[in-house]
């Protein structure tokens, strides 16, 4: 095919997957005029298709796709001036839809089943018949066909593949002392910072505005699994060192142990084509004065074409969280896409309304009784 139109969709995998599957020489977006405006798309789909390695024209007629006759007349101009056209029906309103088919009586039309996520045929397209969707996305291609921008978060990937064991042990170590994690934690912020990798203070103070006292038995549990060194106790005093920045990183962040451990479960489900642990999401915002909006995504990963975005708590999950959760996933995935929530913490009376709300935004909850590896292998491959 030369020429591939599009029937713009508020859902970003229909505007782009079929561009990626058959690499026309110009894709046309039959689009709402703002659409048609928004130079910053226009830019974010160009470099979209950059990073995936097809290169065609792009072009935006804009036209209300509420407006069946309006969709027509602008489908019939396109036929008429340009060569070997294919109408992709996967997006679009259901007037586009009517007025794709008013026009195509000789023309290629296809459709993509996310269900089958497979292409079909509509007429005139033998090549698309039952053809399965090759297509393989990571994480900030999925981000970028919405106009998000993959920002460097606060985790080295590609190191932290080579840690695997090392972050068995220290999930081994949280296992035993779940309860009182946080304070602990909070308490080895007091005693330690980010510029040495010594720590040293008294055993007992205040953090989380309550007196906390560390637990020696944690402290000789880090250190039998080699996450601190030099462990001295002194009395009331206590130093270590941390083995380096990582851990030391690990050990100051109350919430990096239960998002390490959902990042190793991902790369042992083997199923997921990437997977990225903190992934910071510019929104590329259209605001004239350049006022970026950034969100931080525990853990993404992609399997195919579908994202899945994961939350991860060590306290209760409040509705707030439930809720930027499935922004962040519709904004980005749309119905594609998966979402997740993860928590350690004990269930409260609470729970029972939180795990309704989940149900009604189509968010799974995984609890502490499956965070377990092989258990929590299962629940993310779905």
């Amino acid at each position: 095919m030369k020429t591939l139109i599009e029937l713009y969709d508020e859902r970003p995998l229909d505007n782009v997957l079929a561009t990626e599957m058959f690499h026309p020489e110009e894709t046309i977006f039959v689009c709402p005029p703002e659409i048609a405006r928004n130079k910053s798309l226009h830019a974010t789909l160009k470099r979209y298709f950059e990073l995936r390695g097809c290169l065609p024209k792009l072009a935006f007629v804009p036209v209300s796709l509420l407006d069946a006759v309006a969709v027509e007349k602008k489908l019939r101009e396109v036929l008429e001036t340009h060569e070997d056209c294919v109408i992709d029906i996967s997006g679009g309103t259901d007037a586009a839809l009517f007025a794709a088919g008013a026009v195509s009586r000789d023309t290629a039309v296809i459709t993509y089943s996310r269900g089958k996520n497979a292409f079909f045929e509509i007429q005139n397209a033998p090549y698309a018949r039952n053809l399965p969707c090759s297509v393989r996305l990571d994480a900030a291609a999925c981000l970028m066909m919405a106009g998000g921008e993959l920002l460097q978060g606060r985790e080295d990937n590609r190191e932290l593949r080579g840690r695997q064991e090392q972050i068995d042990r220290l999930f081994s170590v949280y296992r035993q002392h779940r309860r009182q994690w946080n304070d602990q934690i909070a308490y080895i912020q007091r005693i330690s910072s980010v510029e040495e990798l010594k720590a040293e203070g008294t055993l007992a103070g205040k953090a989380n505005n309550r007196q906390v006292r560390l637990d020696v038995d944690l402290l000789r549990d880090l250190a039998e699994q080699r996450l601190i060194e030099e462990l001295k106790l002194d009395g009331e005093r206590v130093s270590f060192r941390f083995p380096d920045e990582t851990v030391r990183f690990w050990l100051r962040d109350m919430g990096s142990v239960l998002e390490l451990q959902v990042y190793r479960a991902c790369l042992e489900a083997g199923c997921f084509d990437d997977t990225i642990l903190s992934a910071v999401v510019n929104w590329r915002s259209d605001d004239p004065r350049g006022q970026a909006v950034t969100n931080e995504i525990d853990v993404m990963c992609v399997r195919g074409v579908t994202p899945l975005f994961i939350s991860c708590k060590t306290c209760e999950i409040k509705t707030e969280a439930l809720n930027e959760l499935a922004i962040l996933r519709d904004r980005f995935g749309g119905k594609a896409s998966r979402a997740a929530i993860v928590t350690s913490a004990s269930a409260t009376r609470s729970r029972r309304v939180m795990l309704k709300r989940a149900a009604e935004l189509n968010i799974d909850v995984i609890e502490w009784e499956d965070v377990e590896l092989p258990r929590l292998v299962k629940k993310l491959k779905g």
